[in-house]
C-alpha cells in the first residue's frame, strides 16, 4: 500500500508542476508570445512524459494489488481499494487523502487547459479573420467596361495585385 501511496503522491506532484506550466501559459497565448509558447510546451512534453510513467508505475501497483487481495484488475479502482482499507484506518486515511489531492489537482489542470485551448481558438479565428480580410482586400471591385466581344475588359480599383505595397 505503501508504493501506491508514493506513487500517487509524485503524481500529484507532477499534475501540480503541469498547473503551474498551464497556468503560466494563459498570459503566453493572450500575448501571442510563440517563442515562450514553444519553451512551455516543450516542459509540458517532459512533464507529460514523467506522468505517463509514474501511471504505468501506478498500474502495476494497483496490478500487484489485486493479486494479492484475488481481485479483478478492472474492477479494482482507487475508492474500491480505500473501502477495501477500513481494518487500517492509518493506511486509508492516507490513501484518501492523496487520492483526493491528486482528483483536485487534476480537475483543475483539466479547467486551466479548456481556458487555454478557448484562448487558442479565439486566436486561430481571429487568424482567420484576418486571412480572409485580407483576401477580401485584394478582391476589390472592377469597373464595368467590357470590350467589343461583350467581355469584361473590368480593371480592378485601387488594389495593388502584388498583395503588398512596397512604398510603405
Amino acid at each position: 500500500m505503501e508504493n501506491l501511496i508514493t506513487v500517487l503522491g509524485s503524481l500529484c506532484d507532477e499534475y501540480d508542476n503541469l498547473l503551474e506550466l498551464s497556468t503560466k501559459k494563459k498570459p503566453v497565448i493572450i500575448s501571442g508570445n510563440l517563442q515562450e509558447l514553444s519553451k512551455i510546451t516543450d516542459e509540458e512534453q517532459i512533464v507529460a512524459s514523467r506522468i505517463n510513467n509514474l501511471d504505468n508505475k501506478r498500474r502495476e501497483v494497483i496490478r500487484d494489488i489485486a493479486n494479492v487481495v484475488n481481485r479483478d484488475v478492472e474492477d479494482l479502482i482507487l475508492t474500491n481499494i480505500i473501502q477495501m482499507l477500513e481494518p487500517r484506518p492509518v493506511e486509508q486515511q492516507k490513501l484518501a487523502k492523496v487520492y483526493d489531492r491528486l482528483k483536485s489537482v487534476v480537475h483543475r489542470v483539466r479547467a486551466v487547459n479548456e481556458q487555454n485551448r478557448d484562448l487558442i481558438m479565439n486566436a486561430l479565428e481571429m487568424i482567420e479573420f484576418d486571412i480572409n480580410m485580407f483576401q477580401a482586400m485584394k478582391a476589390a471591385p472592377e469597373t464595368a467596361n467590357y470590350n467589343r466581344g461583350a467581355y469584361s475588359a473590368g480593371s480592378v480599383i485601387g488594389v495593388n495585385k502584388s498583395g503588398f505595397d512596397a512604398k510603405q
